[in-house]
């Protein structure tokens, strides 16, 4: 197995005692540096008191689940990358997952080359993050990623984590055209195998939060080319 290209800061909030055992004896053995709990509210806990790189984070919890423990950290301003674990049919629970503040999930039962995959995506997404400008305002829309919060117009508007990463990068490349690739790389990650169509689902939700409450039209399709946010003049 190749050697991690950094050491990461880990959590690690699962309740099957054997899963999160060997999950914490294999990243301590590539060199991580690995938190753990069985208990939610332990977790949550522990996310709060630790500077992480990544958090993985179990539904199903004694004392607190991995729905309020999302939802909680991100009250709190954290915003460290969250890779949520969920059933194999829980199409509910990944949708809930990421619209609660989660950055990615991952199926029960997984491989562990899969799961390392997902979190160095996450841990660069994250990296890049905190690189790049803290607060994005372009016009009438402020995006302060510190704290996850997004306004228009000065009213707040509920985004979760992954519609914050797509409103983030549209933003930051406004008024220049985003191709649906770039955004895949950007808010996905260069491991994302899933549909590419979820690009237009997110581009629909940000639609109806942001532009159709306010009367406006700034997300445009360029067809053939991509996306872009119009600025107004």
């Amino acid at each position: 197995m190749p050697e991690p290209t950094q050491r990461l800061r880990i959590l690690l909030i699962e309740d099957e005692d054997g899963l999160r055992e060997a999950l914490r004896r294999g990243l301590r053995a590539e060199g991580h540096e690995v938190y753990a709990s069985g208990d939610g509210q332990e977790g949550l806990r522990l996310a709060e008191e630790h500077a992480l790189d990544v958090i993985v984070c179990d539904i199903l919890l004694p004392s607190l689940n991995g729905f309020l423990i999302c939802k909680r950290l991100r009250e709190d301003g954290v915003t460290t990358p969250i890779l949520m674990l969920t059933a194999k049919d829980g199409e509910w629970d990944q949708a809930e997952a990421l619209d609660g503040g989660a950055d990615d999930y991952l199926t029960k039962p997984f491989s562990y080359v899969v799961l390392r995959a997902h979190l160095h995506a996450l841990a660069r997404r994250g990296a890049a993050s905190r690189r790049g400008a803290s607060i994005v305002e372009v016009g009438d829309v402020r995006l302060d990623h510190r704290v996850g919060r997004c306004t228009r117009a000065g009213r707040a508007v509920e985004l979760s984590r992954r519609e914050q990463f797509l409103l983030g990068a549209l933003l930051a490349h406004a008024p220049e055209i985003v191709a649906k690739e770039e955004l895949l790389r950007e808010v996905w990650g260069d491991d994302f195998d899933g549909d590419p169509n979820v690009v237009e689902v997110y581009i629909g939700y940000l639609r109806r939060k942001l532009d159709v409450p306010f009367a406006r039209r700034s997300i445009e399709t360029v067809r053939g080319s991509g996306y872009r946010w119009r600025v107004e003049l």
